[in-house]
């Protein structure tokens, strides 16, 4: 059972410490346990959605139907290929983008897990519209547990990743090109690794100034010239070298500079 006061207390964490916003946490947990749900007990074609109570710890499932007519589907023979299903907002099954009708307003095969016809559609609300979704409410499965849970768990993990580098990227993407502070990590083949608690800063040995010497913990500052996002994490690129770190050393010091009073034509050591 999930305990929800600590749940809470761990989504507060990661949106106060990690700035991922809880909304976003929640969505790959739905998402996430929509995926699990259609992995056991879904058909082809189908739609799933799940939706995650916070206060209770209870999850609903649904099954959404998109509204068509046979302008935008055919009843297709026998034997014949059905085209990816996917949903009205671009999203298939859990994700991924999409319209309803193929290249070419080329019609897609019916599928009766993913498509309602409108007139059906109508006798369960009456204003509806080609493209909309209907929702059917899917029956609890007692034995939606362990496996389930352990395949949601992976994918929450994996989401929250993105999230937190998604975040990262978008903290940091907005000092490209200006000075960063951290600590010192470590130092290896003359490169060293700054921490920025978030992210790690990488200031190579030929973007050091010759001569100076870092220690552990040591305070550093640098010019952020480049952030990456690689397979590892995100990596911010450092420099002390760069002619762009004196001049912001300058403007830092100098208002006249940081205001524009006094411009800066060239730079040499």
């Amino acid at each position: 059972m999930l305990d929800i006061k600590t749940f809470k207390s761990a989504l507060e964490q990661l949106e106060e410490e990690k700035k991922i916003p809880k909304e976003k946490i929640l969505d790959a947990i739905e998402q996430a346990m929509a995926a699990a749900y259609k992995k056991d007990y879904g058909k082809k074609g189908q739609i799933i959605r799940a939706k995650f109570d916070l206060e209770t710890g209870k999850t609903d499932f649904f099954q959404i139907k998109i509204v068509v007519d046979d302008t935008i589907v055919k009843i297709g023979e026998e034997g014949e290929d059905e085209k990816p299903a996917r949903n009205a907002f671009g999203i298939s099954d859990a994700g991924g983008e999409y319209s309803v009708k193929g290249e070419g307003d080329e019609r897609v095969r019916f599928n009766g897990e993913h498509h309602i016809m409108l007139e059906d559609a109508k006798k369960i609300k009456k204003d509806v519209e080609l493209n909309d979704e209907i929702v059917f409410p899917l029956e609890a499965k007692e034995d939606y547990g362990r496996i389930a849970a352990q395949t949601a768990k992976q994918v929450i993990i994996q989401r929250i990743r993105e999230a937190e580098r998604t975040s990262i990227i978008d903290e940091y993407g907005t000092k490209e090109g200006e000075i960063v502070a951290g600590i010192v990590q470590k130092i290896e083949r003359g490169n060293v690794y700054v921490d920025f608690n978030r992210a790690t800063g990488i200031l190579p040995a030929e973007e050091q100034i010759p001569g100076e010497f870092f220690q552990r913990g040591q305070r550093v500052r640098a010019y952020l010239y480049s952030v990456e996002d690689t397979q590892r994490g995100i990596n911010l690129r450092l420099s002390r070298t760069h002619p762009k770190f004196i001049e912001k050393l300058f403007a830092i010091e100098a208002p006249e500079i940081e205001n524009g009073v006094v411009e800066i034509k060239s730079i040499a050591r």
